[in-house]
């Protein structure tokens, strides 16, 4: 989901691995002549940006030793799936109450699914993020991890999963990615 940490998270990972780190909506920025993913949804439309998105995941696909953040669209199409399943899914499974409090703190501007002229903006983030999840989380579920934010907040003494610093979520993404290649049921582990 937006808001989640992807990139925050996915860079981290990345230099813990020794890997290249890929941001897809930088990426289909650039495809786009440097316009933001925010200015793409308004000029060309949601559908074109998906569409460039897919492409971006195809080319990322045929590389290695990466990590790679996607939009949080991404899942939703199967076809992505294809070029996602060459490597290991990871699903940032944020509370969508977390969701709400990032994005309203710096502004929804830049997210063009919840931008909004009028209202609070987190009341409105919770609504239309609590909608978002609803029709994606099946999709979410394709991943090959789950790093629940919930859960991580309550292995370390029960604490708010908004206080878990991208570190603590980093570790616990490899401990789930470990448990996935090592054959564990790394969804619920």
């Amino acid at each position: 989901m937006m808001g989640s940490g992807k990139t925050t998270v996915g860079k981290i990972l990345s230099q813990v691995l020794g890997y290249s780190f890929c941001d897809s909506d930088a990426l289909v920025e650039e495809e786009v002549g440097g316009t933001s993913v925010a200015d793409i949804f308004k000029l060309y439309g949601e559908a074109f940006f998906h569409d460039k998105e897919t492409e971006v995941l195809r080319k990322l696909s045929l590389k290695h030793r990466l990590v790679i953040s996607t939009g949080g669209g991404a899942a939703v199409r199967p076809i992505n799936w294809e070029y996602m399943d060459k490597g290991i899914g990871v699903w940032l499974d944020v509370p969508v109450e977390v969701l709400a409090q990032r994005i309203a703190a710096v502004g929804t501007n830049s997210r063009p699914l919840l931008h909004y002229d009028t209202g609070d903006a987190y009341t409105q983030s919770f609504m239309r993020l609590s909608a978002i999840f609803e029709e994606r989380s099946k999709a979410y579920a394709n991943a090959n991890a789950r790093v629940s934010l919930e859960k991580i907040a309550a292995k370390m003494g029960g604490g708010d999963a908004s206080d878990l610093s991208p570190t603590d979520i980093a570790i616990e993404a490899l401990e789930q990615i470990e448990g996935f290649l090592k054959g564990e049921d790394g969804l619920y582990a």
